[in-house]
């Protein structure tokens, strides 16, 4: 039979008739390839059914029923063999009647042959692309309503098999498991029961039966027969390789598979040719066989993903029409290597690049720019001609073009063009030309922009659309809505309406995108072809045509069949972020996707450009802050750590757009703070922030404290006057609301901290910005927005955010009503709609992908709304839409966010969106914002007990920080107990921060740490009332009438001697300016368990030689008492306020050295002046007589010079003749604050009167050789006399005149009865009150009086001196033994002050207290009655001294311990000559005192009993009385009977208890008998009836028995579990000490992991379920009765195909050198290591699959002693303490020598080997590296050779500044000091969190 073309659809040389002739010419022209491959033919004959021949197999065409769904334009010119062959095959099958499976790469291949041979068998096709949102309704049937009732519409699988036709099911491996076995029985026995009660029946049993029975009968039973031309073409990926759901095998065993690879080499290089005619066939062939080469079985193993092969004829297309560009470029376009791929997979591609002599890109050209674009006139419509330049030639290409206007080059307001993004858009361009495209670049780099452009230039109007991650194909594509009848129908997204109408599409965030959903997308990209739910088929505009000739249809014909052309200028451009490198989520740039688009890398702009484009659209902002702010930021986007990259991707160009536009508008704001805020760095992990602030310390940009105290000195206040606000310096006019009611109106106390918070917040609100309010939870983000939105008086619309929120919630709620669909406006929506504020609170708690659509609406103000409403920025973009809502110019969103990161485990909401808004931190207020709110919170609470709980919150808030504990306690929580003890003031405060603290009392670590904190500030929880720990009282003797002193009267010439005096101008040296550096004091409460005498102490940072001389306190007010701290080796001066945080410190060294002439212990003396010299002292050296003027407030030095001979220094005695006694100068400053002082020396005869303010000096010359000087009064003072112990009393006018040289008066005392002479110790300078004499002498009196007090009485009172010139009386109170005779014996071995051979100490150490009438005066314990104090079998504690205080209103005495100072100096003997004890004692105000011991121990104490028994009831009523009454609960009853006139009632007799009855006296609750708790009776009686009840405490406490037998049963069990584990006791307790000392640290870091792990097993909705909740975007399958509407939390399966969770890795690299375990006894740094390496061990316990570690350590031995093995784990005690054994053991006996960079670096190269989620390396060292010649910057280098690997380094103990200089050089935030080595665990701790928090 002779062979005819035949021609189709009439017409001569349709086109049909084309693609015949073409494949016959395939067959005959077939030459060689024809011939290897068995001479395939293709015949087509012409008879009644025409048939097509495929080499040996024919197939029988039938006219098709509608032509229409036939695949059109398939069939291409030239057919490839291996083609030919597969369409062969499916022949073969199709004649079997069986069903195929093409399976292959990802790629259109096996779909175009598919669809070409179902064009050549002119079959109809029914298509669905599956996704992991399809289910078996879309398969089988849909349920739709019409006119209010439900019917049941066919789905592509029943209408192929009804209708014979072929069904295609395209990505298998997509579709979630078991829902494709619903077709298991079609495939096998072409049967399937339907929803709706119909029978599908094969068609050869349907005939059978159909000869049996009617065709009636058979409708009848609903049986319909299956066609036997139906067949199903599958299409699939082969599942181990590429990522999905394996074939079920039930499915998989019913389909014949064929293996349709790329095209063979040959035949791909023949259609490449035909393709790029202009390009040298050598650079084609280069660039398959690299491509080719990508695709190897080889390259797969690299892991690295296929070559997208399909899309190298679009590469060729552009090099045709570029021939002189680069191929190499191209290439990157195809396959974006660098943004994929690790290390080593780029040196591959770039190996193979090499190989195939790719590498052009020097020689050839980029495109530069778009030099025009100009519209193709004539029957082109919707093309553009675009002109580019490329090197300097210009190249001419066709394009499509949108349907609007082109807006030629408008400069744009909002685009400023560089020269990268003028190349970006020609390269973009150039791919426009053959295909969709898609932009990769970070966030903020301008992807949107560029875009936007881009489609400006061509005159697209843009379709924005937002993916997010649970984005659905429905969502994509189509939506179910009702009609206004009820009836239900299908509207298209904005996507298929773009595709309709010649738009360009952004997909924005493809990357969150599911792939598995992203598939329905395949067929519209690839071919334009698309299949809506509802039956819509959507055609290329070639192939429509070509329909609408074949079938000579009109368009509303072919829209009567629901067909409609896709326009031909429709394009799709995705914009995503680059996926992470070597992260074990999915890596969304897979093979399947590379094969959709050609990818364009929108890099971030070089500074210049940055510079330019800021400059161009803020023309005002500040030039020299843009350098420095893009300095930093460039820099930290150079460099590969890690750290520094997160954080440069928080300053986007975005972002820094906004700090400008802020400058400009505020340039003198700080931009150290601008870009903290846009970091947040206040919520940083603890490296981030360390590493940006080095990089803003780098580039300058610095702060200093005095901008803080600018800024916290501005005035922050709000205040509204002529409807303008004002908050601080910041205005703004108030808004007129309509809608009142929604205007938040708030009890806000106003604070300088919130204040500065909403100035901040107003200066970005005038910008434009959108708010995000960053926090801990209770800081008050709520209440600041609040009372913002209240002073702007704008309404606010609130959301809520939470776990659940969807997409849906979000916008629009649905609900049903009268079976209508109806939706309700979100919140969001009404906001956008009227203009409101819409406040977003607990933003991070609900999904990111949720919340990622507020970007679009920020963004690019467009947004889709579910229900087909759209919301847009302006006016110009409604044109004559419908459904549009034009987003309100006054439309502003304020985001409320916790903390991203630990304990609050939300989602990185900051993270993700961030950069669109303006950021603030909110903190808790600082201390006085704080303090002045509680106070208006609780105005009648004690200030004291305010103040206690700001600061030991304000502690809490750091410990927090630090990541000691995990709760941030907050303003919130301070505000409750406030509240609480307002309105119940008589509760102890203990009580009420209980309900705070309460949380964590059963996490002993925890509560440890919270008690300790509290009761540092003295908060006294968990004490008990009766804990009063006062010292015992022993009773004073009865005071003796000793005599009188008499005064020898003038009248008496000889007696009366004149002393004159000279007066002299001081010379002054100086002033020299020293160094005043301050210290944190930690102050500690003393009455937080118990109630002592002590009130508080803190430490000096002394040095451990360092003695203390001198102690001296400013007489001033109560708070502003400042101590003054003198010490003398090396001399310094240290002074603090008593109650200020921070003490100063002054080295004097330089002064005094150590041997200054003669002077080997230098002893100075402190004085303190007045007003108007307030701060200044006067130091003075007792040896050498040196007196210095200090200034503390600056640091300014001056030195006086008293007298011209006190120049010439005492002569030098040499040291063998140191007979002599030394006689020392003194300064006596009794009335130093009114600003003078007296001098003199020893055995001296003179006195030299100081005045500082007047400048000169008086010196006095004396009959008399001087012993001491008392001032007793300011012109009268008592001399005593050297040797004799002579009493003298000389009176002088209070002022010295200056002008006249005035003469003094001498008197000389005399005593009766003599022998009373005493040496005086000490002298009050002024006297006792009348009351208090009274007490103290037993009979009422007033009189001038004095108190002395010396060795031999507890105290002296002299009545009638010095003012009186009668007889004085003299009263004492003798010691039982005096002190002084104590001194010889050294019998007591406590004391060693009892060796000092002669002379007596210094310092006096005795106060006398006026206002308690009380001597107060430090006894070495050797002087006190230990045995009176402490019972018989108590020892006493070890004290630095005894405080002794003789009380002498009460006659008692008490001795005091002061405890002992922690270090001793080891100069015993020179401490003994400063003090009897070791500590010192100076008098603080009124009634307080000061100890210092000589360790630097600073304790303040109150002894007078007035103020203790004050205290001791303000510490009671903090606590709160339990005062042991029953608590009764009383209910008062309205009993309706009248009250009687009150009477007291009847006594019963018996007086048994009467309750009511208004009868008897002494009931309870009667209406008026007396009784109690009645209603109105005359007064309460209780006739005795007592509950008997056991004391509180007593209930509070366990029965001893049971408490042993708790512990018993505790050591049983931990001696068994020894036994187990065969450990001794001896070594349980070695390891204990290692294991005790980081319980803590262990506790907290597990409890992170746990959090981790917690965080990482949320659960995730699951669709389509028959039970659960409703799910809103299934509500109309619901109402058409469809069952699977419901969605579930459940445990998600991991994605098909994502890789395995992998461990994280973890390597601790220990120094075990000899170095460690020499100095372990200088700063233990080998019991650190060994208790960081016993912390890592208990750390991890348990969570090995999460953390796999091991342990090695480095010595002069080698770099890699294995102690841990990852997969030997130590999992007891015993083993762990093995390896610490081992750990010592090699320190002790290993060579010298140093391995650590040896050992750093094979670390880091080896745990890279292995497979893991992350690498850790922690290497623990001692900084000596350099003794061992290793530069830093070597081990810097090694520090970041492997950027996967995240090392640290930690330097333990350093001799002198070595680990300094090396932080100095390392990376930052990768290298710590580890001075005290307690902070190793603290700082393996940061390590982890901050980097595990990061990829959690």
């Amino acid at each position: 039979m002779p062979s005819r073309v035949l021609c189709l659809g009439g017409g001569a040389g349709g086109p049909a008739a084309r693609r015949v002739r073409l494949l016959l010419r395939q067959v005959v022209g077939g030459g060689a390839a024809a011939a290897r491959y068995g001479r395939s033919e293709v015949r087509a004959l012409h008879s009644s059914g025409d048939t097509v021949t495929i080499g040996d197999v024919s197939f029988k065409l039938k006219t098709p029923k509608n032509p229409e769904l036939v695949p059109q334009n398939y069939m291409t010119e030239s057919l490839a063999q291996s083609v030919v062959h597969h369409l062969r095959w499916i022949m073969q099958k199709d004649l079997l009647g069986q069903d195929v499976f093409l399976i292959g790469p990802p790629g259109p291949l096996r779909r175009s042959i598919a669809m070409q041979y179902l064009e050549l068998t002119k079959r109809e096709v029914e298509y669905i692309a599956l996704s992991r949102d399809t289910t078996e309704t879309d398969l089988k049937q849909r349920r739709e309503i019409r006119d209010g009732s439900a019917f049941y519409l066919d789905q592509c699988a029943v209408r192929a098999a009804t209708e014979g036709r072929i069904l295609v099911l395209e990505g298998l491996e997509k579709a979630e498991r078991n829902v494709l076995p619903v077709l298991n029985n079609l495939l096998e026995n072409r049967e399937m029961q339907l929803e709706d009660g119909r029978f599908l029946m094969s068609a050869d049993r349907y005939d059978k039966l159909l000869q049996e029975h009617t065709k009636s009968e058979l409708d009848a039973w609903k049986i319909v027969r299956v066609s036997e031309d139906f067949r199903v073409i599958a299409l699939g990926l082969p599942v181990p390789k590429y990522s999905g759901n394996p074939l079920d095998p039930p499915l998989r065993s019913r389909f014949q598979a064929r293996d349709v690879y790329h095209l063979p080499f040959k035949d791909h290089l023949q259609l490449l040719y035909s393709i790029g005619s202009n390009i040298s066939t050598e650079r084609i062939s280069q660039l398959l066989s690299f491509a080719t080469t990508l695709c190897s079985q080889e390259s797969s193993t690299l892991g690295l993903p296929d070559f997208p092969l399909d899309s190298l004829s679009a590469a060729v297309q552009i090099l045709d029409s570029f021939p002189m560009m680069s191929v190499q470029h191209v290439i990157d376009r195809l396959y974006p290597y660098h943004l994929f791929l690790g290390k080593e997979g780029r040196t591959a591609v770039k190996d193979m690049l090499k190989r195939f002599e790719l590498q052009d890109s020097e020689k050839h050209l980029f495109p530069r720019k778009i030099t025009r674009v100009e519209s193709v006139h004539g029957n082109k419509p919707f093309k553009a001609d675009v002109t580019v330049q490329i090197g300097e030639k210009e190249v001419t290409f066709q394009v499509p073009a949108g349907t609007g206007m082109f807006k030629n080059h408008s400069r744009s307001d909002t685009f400023i063009r560089t020269s990268s993004h003028n190349q970006l858009l020609a390269e973009m361009m150039q791919s426009h030309m053959v295909k969709d495209m898609c932009l990769i670049g970070g966030k903020g780099c301008g992807k949107t922009v560029i875009a936007k452009e881009f489609a400006d230039i061509l005159g697209y109007s843009i379709e924005p659309i937002m993916l997010y991650q649970d984005m659905t194909a429905r969502d994509l594509l189509q939506q179910r809505y009702t009609l206004p009848n009820g009836d239900t129908a299908w509207r298209p997204s904005p996507l298929v309406t773009a595709a309709l109408e010649g738009k360009l599409v952004l997909l924005d965030g493809i990357h969150r995108i599911n792939p598995g959903t992203l598939a329905v997308l395949q067929r519209l990209i690839h071919d334009r072809e698309l299949t809506l739910y509802d039956g819509t088929r959507l055609l290329r505009e070639d192939r429509y045509q070509n329909v609408k000739e074949e079938l000579q249809l009109s368009d509303e014909k072919l829209q009567e069949r629901s067909i409609f052309p896709i326009h031909p200028s429709f394009r799709i451009v995705v914009l995503a972020e680059p996926p992470v490198i070597g992260s074990t989520t999915q890596q969304w740039l897979g093979p399947e996707f590379l094969t959709l688009f050609l990818f364009h890398n929108v890099r971030s702009l070089s500074k210049s450009e940055e510079i330019e484009v800021i400059k161009q659209m803020i023309p005002n902002v500040p030039s020299a802050a843009v350098e420095k702010l893009l300095s930093v930021t460039h820099k930290l986007r150079e460099t590969n750590d890690a750290t520094a990259q997160s954080l440069a991707s928080f300053l986007s160009t975005r972002q820094l757009l906004r700090i400008c536009r802020r400058l400009s508008q505020h340039p003198d704001e700080s931009l150290y703070d601008a870009v903290n805020k846009a970091c947040l760095s206040r919520f940083l992990p603890n490296l981030a922030k360390s590493a940006l602030h080095k990089n803003l310390q780098d580039s300058g940009i610095e702060t200093s404290p005095d901008d803080t105290e600018k800024l916290e000195g501005k005035d922050y206040t709000c205040e509204i006057s002529n409807g303008i606000l004002k908050i601080g310096s910041v205005t703004m006019p108030i808004y007129n609301s309509a809608e009142k009611m929604k205007v938040p109106d708030v009890l806000f106390y106003e604070n300088a901290q919130h204040m500065m918070v909403m100035e901040d917040m107003l200066k970005d609100f005038l910008l434009g910005e959108h708010l995000l309010l960053v926090g801990n939870q209770g800081v008050g983000k709520n209440k600041v927005v609040d009372r913002f939105l209240h002073l702007l008086n704008r309404p606010r619309e609130y959301l809520q955010l939470h776990r659940d929120t969807t997409v849906q919630s979000l916008t629009l709620q649905p609900s049903v009503k009268d079976g209508l669909i109806i939706y309700e406006d979100s919140p969001l929506v009404k906001a956008v709609r009227f203009g409101h504020i819409l406040v977003i609170d607990e933003a991070d708690k609900a999904p990111t992908n949720v919340t990622c659509i507020l970007k679009t609406l920020v963004e690019s103000g467009e947004m889709v709304l579910s229900d087909g409403r759209r919301i847009v920025a302006n006016h110009a973009h409604v044109e004559g839409r419908e459904n549009v809502i034009v987003i309100h110019p006054d439309f502003r969103m304020i985001v409320l966010a916790n903390r991203p990161g630990f304990p609050f485990l939300g989602n990185d909401f900051f993270g993700t969106l961030g950069d669109i808004f303006s950021c603030h931190a909110v903190d808790n207020p600082k201390p006085q914002s704080e303090l002045a709110m509680l106070k208006q919170y609780g105005p009648d609470v004690p200030e004291a007990i305010l103040q206690k709980l700001v600061a030991a919150f304000g502690e809490l808030r750091s410990l927090a920080d630090q990541g000691t504990i995990n709760y941030p306690y907050s303003t919130r929580e301070v505000v409750n107990i406030v509240k609480h003890l307002q309105k119940f003031p008589s509760e102890g405060l203990a009580n009420v921060v209980r309900n705070v603290f309460d949380f964590d009392s059963y996490n002993n670590e925890v509560r440890e740490i919270l008690y300790k904190t509290l009761h540092k500030y003295g908060i006294p929880i968990g004490a008990k009332p009766t804990n009063v720990q006062l010292a015992k009282e022993l009773p004073l003797p009865d005071h003796k009438f000793m005599g009188y002193w008499k005064v020898d009267q003038p009248g008496n010439a000889q007696k009366k001697m004149l002393c004159p005096s000279e007066t002299q101008k001081i010379e002054v040296k100086g002033p020299v300016y020293l160094n005043i550096q301050g210290f944190p004091l930690e102050r500690h409460e003393a009455r937080s368990i118990s109630f002592t005498e002590e009130l508080a102490f803190w430490t000096l940072p002394l040095d451990e030689i360092n003695l203390v001389c001198d102690v001296t306190v400013t007489k001033e007010e109560e708070h502003k008492n400042i101590l003054y701290v003198t010490t003398c080796n090396p001399v310094s001066l240290y002074f603090m306020n008593i109650s200020g945080k921070t003490g100063y410190f002054v080295d004097l060294y330089d002064l005094f050295p150590r041997t200054v002439g003669s002077v080997w212990q230098p002893f100075v003396t402190a004085a303190p002046l007045g007003n108007p010299l307030k701060g200044q002292v006067v130091l003075h050296e007792e040896e050498s007589n040196v007196v210095l003027l200090l200034d503390t407030s600056n640091g300014a030095l001056r030195r006086l010079l008293l007298s011209p001979d006190a120049q010439n220094s005492p002569k030098r005695t040499s040291w063998w003749n140191n007979k002599e006694v030394k006689s020392n100068y003194k300064m006596c400053r009794e009335f130093s604050h009114k600003n003078w002082l007296v001098f003199y020396k020893e055995t001296g005869n003179h006195l030299i009167v100081l005045d500082v303010l007047e400048g000169q000096t008086h010196t006095i010359s004396l009959p008399i050789s001087l012993k001491s000087v008392f001032l007793v009064a300011e012109d009268r003072w008592l001399l005593v006399e050297n040797e004799t112990n002579k009493k003298f009393l000389l009176t002088k006018h209070a002022h010295m005149e200056a002008q006249g040289s005035e003469v003094c008066q001498l008197h000389a005392l005399s005593e009766e009865p003599a022998d009373m002479g005493f040496g005086l110790t000490t002298v009050s300078t002024d006297q006792l009150s009348s009351e208090n004499l009274s007490a103290a002498v037993g009979q009422k009196i007033s009189s001038p009086n004095r108190i002395f007090s010396d060795e031999h009485n507890y105290a002296t009172v002299v009545i009638g001196f010095p003012d009186l010139l009668s007889p004085s009386e003299v009263y004492s109170w003798k010691r039982n033994s005096s002190l002084s005779h104590k001194r010889a014996s050294p019998s007591d071995p406590l004391y060693y002050g009892a060796q000092r051979k002669t002379g007596t100490a210094k310092q006096t150490n005795c106060v006398t207290l006026l206002a308690s009438n009380q001597i107060v005066r430090i006894l070495a314990p050797g002087d006190v009655p230990l045995k009176d104090i402490y019972p018989k079998d108590v020892t006493p504690p070890p004290a630095a001294g005894y405080l002794e205080v003789t009380d002498l209103n009460s006659k008692k005495i008490k001795y005091i311990p002061i405890p002992g100072s922690k270090s001793l100096s080891p100069y015993t003997s020179w401490l003994s000559t400063i003090s009897d004890a070791d500590a010192l004692l100076a008098p603080l105000g009124k009634v307080g005192l000061v100890t210092v011991d000589m360790g630097g121990g600073v304790r303040l104490w109150e002894t007078g009993l007035d103020s203790l028994q004050q205290s001791l009831q303000d510490w009671r009523n903090m606590i709160g009385q339990e005062d042991g009454r029953p608590v009764q609960i009383t209910i008062q009853r309205e009993s309706g009977l009248d009250v009687s006139s009150p009477k007291h009632g009847k006594v019963d007799p018996a007086n048994m208890p009467h309750v009511g009855g208004n009868m008897w006296a002494g009931g309870t609750g009667g209406r008026d008998t007396a009784g109690l708790g009645g209603k109105g009776g005359p007064y309460r009686l209780d006739a005795g009836h007592r509950v008997y009840q056991v004391s509180q405490a007593e209930k509070d406490a366990v029965p001893e028995e049971v408490k042993r037998a708790a512990r018993e049963m505790a050591e049983k069990a931990f001696k068994q579990r020894l036994k187990e584990i065969q450990m001794s006791e001896y070594d349980a307790s070695t390891y204990e000490r290692f294991s005790g000392a980081v319980r803590r640290q262990v506790q907290s870091l597990r409890i992170i992991l746990d959090n981790l792990q917690a965080k990482g097993k949320e659960r995730q909705w699951l669709r389509h379920q028959a039970v659960g909740e409703l799910d809103d975007a299934k509500i109309i399958d619901g109402l058409t009765g469809e069952k699977a509407i419901y969605k579930r939390r459940g445990e998600l399966e991991p994605q098909p195909g994502s890789p395995q969770q992998k461990p994280k890795r973890l390597r601790l690299v220990v120094d075990v050198s000899g170095s460690m375990y020499r100095f372990n006894g200088v700063d233990g740094r080998l019991e650190r290591s060994m208790e960081a390496v016993c912390m890592v061990m208990e750390a991890f316990e348990n969570y090995e699959h999460k953390f796999k570690y091991d342990i090695v350590g480095h010595s002069g031995d080698g770099f890699n002693i294995a102690l841990v093995g990852s997969d030997k784990v130590p999992k007891n005690n015993k083993q762990r303490l093995e390896i610490l054994k081992t750990m010592h053991a090699h320190a002790q006996f290993c060579m010298s020598g140093d391995h650590t960079l040896e050992g750093t670096e094979h670390a880091i190269r080896e745990i890279a080997k292995e497979e893991a989620d992350e690498y850790f390396v922690i290497i623990l060292s001692d900084a000596n590296l350099e003794r061992y010649g290793i530069p830093p910057a070597r081990f810097a280098q090694v520090l970041t050779t492997n950027t996967q690997v995240n090392a640290f380094a930690i330097f333990i103990g350093s001799l002198g500044d070595q680990a300094d200089r090396l932080q100095r050089t390392l990376p930052a935030g990768r290298s710590f000091i580890a001075m005290d080595t307690k902070e190793i665990p603290q700082i393996l701790q940061q390590i982890f969190t901050s980097t595990l928090l990061s990829s959690a």
